[in-house]
Order: structure tokens, then sequence, then C-alpha cells
């Protein structure tokens, strides 16, 4: 069970080592600016593959359940699926069900651990192995594996590491746990902490906080849902930027450092260094400044 480019390495690495009964998926879906209708990167694999595939709109559907246990698996494996699984499901395989997790667990449980790390600074992140239970990210761990975050990391960046990450981990922790030779780690509570889902909303540069919130804002939300401010009432889509503390700006006041565009905050300035403004393509600060009248004479 898979949807995006994450769960890709973790489905071939099975594939070369196990008979995979059946690929669970999420539905085709629009995508790009045309809308084109596109399906999951986990389908398009599995397609060359000839394995089964099902795609509902929600597992908990009868038919859906209906279907995964005519497959009858031994092991369910979930990488990045995108829906929740009910106690029928997690019951289903004799082996039960496990997820390969983007973080070092009990840290950053839930949708996007990925981007949280980024975004808190964190100087490690890893993947982790888990046996499922109803909770959110709470059974018991089979194995992690620790990743560096570089600091020019972005989502984009980190995750196929991670990803690859996953699979390896994956596959050397299957036949210990296949034959019950694994002492799982119970997480502790009081170490949790959550990343919720990223929704358009947090697209937005907040300059009433410090610069290097904002400049880890800006790798943790590359490609989505990527960061913006307003400038002259559109919006402006910030693509790089790093925080500087050499001047001083108002927040949210606009102005320029080292010839790129800049912006203050609670603490240090943010310097733009791609934008994209309404209706063009990327633009590297400098180029963005020579056709951006009253930059630097008033606020966002």
């Amino acid at each position: 069970m898979g949807s995006p480019e994450f769960a890709v390495p973790s489905l071939k690495a099975l594939v070369e080592r196990y008979d995979v009964v059946g690929v669970v998926t999420q539905p085709d879906r629009p995508a790009g600016r045309g809308q084109v209708l596109t399906p999951p990167a986990v389908k398009r694999v599995a397609l060359g593959y000839n394995l089964p595939i099902i795609q509902p709109v929600k597992l908990r559907l009868p038919e859906a359940f209906e279907q995964v246990a005519l497959w009858a698996p031994d092991l369910i494996v979930v990488a990045a699926y995108g829906q929740i699984l009910k106690p029928n499901v997690l019951d289903l395989p004799r082996c039960g069900c496990i997820n390969v997790h983007a973080s070092l667990l009990p840290r950053w449980r839930g949708a996007a651990p990925i981007q949280a790390a980024i975004l808190h600074g964190d100087p490690i992140t890893g993947v982790t192995i888990m046996k499922m239970d109803p909770g959110m990210d709470t059974g018991p761990i089979l194995s992690q594996r620790p990743v560096q975050i570089l600091s020019e990391d972005t989502a984009a960046s980190l995750s196929p590491r991670l990803s690859l990450a996953g699979a390896d981990l994956l596959v050397d922790t299957l036949p210990a746990f296949l034959e019950g030779k694994i002492q799982v780690q119970l997480q502790d509570p009081n170490q949790a902490t959550y990343a919720p889902m990223l929704k358009k909303e947090h697209a937005r540069l907040d300059f009433s906080q410090p610069a290097g919130l904002l400049a880890r804002q800006v790798r943790a939300y590359s490609p989505w849902p990527g960061t913006h401010t307003l400038w002259q009432n559109q919006i402006l889509k910030v693509l790089k930027a790093r925080a500087s503390y050499a001047i001083v700006l108002p927040p949210g006041q606009t102005g320029t450092f080292e010839g790129l565009p800049a912006v203050g905050t609670s603490c240090g300035v943010l310097v733009l260094e791609e934008v994209q403004p309404a209706g063009k393509k990327p633009l590297h600060g400098q180029n963005f400044l020579q056709g951006a009248r009253g930059w630097g004479k008033g606020p966002v």
C-alpha cells in the first residue's frame, strides 16, 4: 500500500525478493496546469510489473476490503499510502501490517514528517520500520536508520534519500521479522511530536516570525505547498531564500541586501534568492529587482 514517489523504492525492493500479491494505491487525480488525470507513482511502477492494482476512494469501503482479503496476504507493507487502515485491515494478514515511516519515531508522527524535520531545524532525521496499530504512527518500532539533513535540503531533495534508506531498511528488517526474531521497541509517548497534513494556507510567509524559521519554511515546503508573500496585491512565490543578520529592517519592510531583494522579519532579514511573480517564470532575485518598481519603499 503506497502512492507517491517515496513508496516506489520499497515496492521495487519487495518485488525483487517476495511474491507481491497486490497493490493498493490512491485514485488517479488531476495534476498540473492542464489538470490532466494522473496516476500515482506506485501505480505506474506496479503496471510495469503486471501486478494486480486497486485504487479505492476509501479503503474502508466493503468492496476494497473484500479484494484485499481475496489476495490473502501474509503481510501488508505500507509506505506513504495516504489513508488510515482500520482494524479489520490491520488484523487481516497473518504477520500484520508494517509501515515505512520517514522519521525517527516517536519524533514526527503524522502526515508530513519530512517537511516538519526541515522546518524545525533538525540536523538528523531518518526512517523507521514500525508494526502498525490503530493509532497514528504509534506502533512498536522494528528498526530505524538515521539520515543527515543537509543545510540546503528541501523536502524535494531529502525525500528521495529517505525513500531509498527506507527501502533498504525494509528488506534488511523483513527476514528477521517474518521469523519472529525481532525484539520490538515500544515508543515513548512523552517524546512524541506531530507533523500535521500540510495545506495551501501554510504557504503564506509571516514576517513577524524570525528569518531563520522563514528560510527553513521555504526549504521545507518546496515543492508543495510552496511559500509566497503578497507584492503589489499579487502573489509573489518565494522559491529560494536565506536568512541574514547583517542588516535590520522592520518586519515586512522591503529592502535589498547584496544586490538581492530582502524583507525584514522579527529577527534578521529574509533574502530572496529566487522568486516567481504572478503569471511569470521564476527569476533570480537580482533580475526581479530590475523590474520591481517600488521595492524597498514600503512593506510587502
